[in-house]
């Protein structure tokens, strides 16, 4: 794959290594026996760049999405995931960018680039909490955390996994169980004035629509 994108074959990359790895997510899927529910997926755009913003649970909610998405689709991850052997190379071809947030420059030299990747049609999935919740409820998101969508003036479509953290992380081993994503409908950027996405209210907008998406899907909603 890494050959066909040098020989100028790089959508026939992209789209051999996404099929692949849609197709593994559905093998680990069913190896695990886990239920899955999704709802929401016609608001996923067929086209153009947007981003995906949702709760982070677990490592488990990139088998997820890589089952529901139904396009490629990039992420940042922290750079100490470059020197995984394999791994490193699934999150190139799938489009990853690998930040290092100790080292500002750097950091917005893959910001840019993300954005740039938006703007040329492609898909970027944002996880704003900044960690993995691992069963603690959706956690406060990171200042500047929709930089990705803003900047790019894509929409963005607020997404919330549930079951994930109990698939493998909370105990290490594997149970099958509950799982669902729903997507909501999408939040266009383009037109948001810089005071309110530097007031904080595009950000409280999609915590509350992620945290309401979450509390439906666990029966808590009121």
């Amino acid at each position: 794959m890494f050959l066909l994108g040098r020989l100028g074959f790089k959508q026939t990359m992209d789209y051999l290594a996404y099929k692949m790895a849609q197709g593994w997510a559905h093998v680990i899927l069913a190896f695990t026996g886990c239920k899955l529910t999704v709802t929401g997926r016609e608001n996923i755009p067929r086209k153009d760049g947007f981003c995906l913003v949702g709760n982070h649970n677990s490592i488990f909610d990139i088998v997820l999405l890589l089952a529901t998405v139904g396009r490629p689709f990039g992420f940042i991850a922290k750079k100490e995931l470059a020197v995984i052997p394999l791994l490193n190379l699934w999150i190139l071809l799938l489009g990853g960018l690998f930040i290092d947030r100790k080292n500002i420059r750097k950091a917005i030299g893959t910001i840019n680039e993300g954005i740039r990747r938006i703007k040329a049609g492609g898909a970027m999935i944002i996880f704003p909490e900044g960690t993995r919740g691992k069963g603690r409820g959706l956690l406060p998101f990171k200042s500047g955390s929709l930089k990705l969508a803003t900047k790019a003036g894509a929409p963005m479509v607020p997404l919330a996994i549930t079951g994930s953290y109990d698939v493998f992380e909370k105990t290490y081993r594997l149970h099958s169980g509950p799982v669902s994503v729903n997507f909501a409908p999408p939040i266009a950027t383009a037109d948001i004035s810089t005071e309110d996405k530097r007031g904080g209210s595009l950000t409280d907008q999609v915590y509350g629509i992620i945290d309401g998406m979450l509390k439906k899907a666990e029966g808590t909603a009121p």
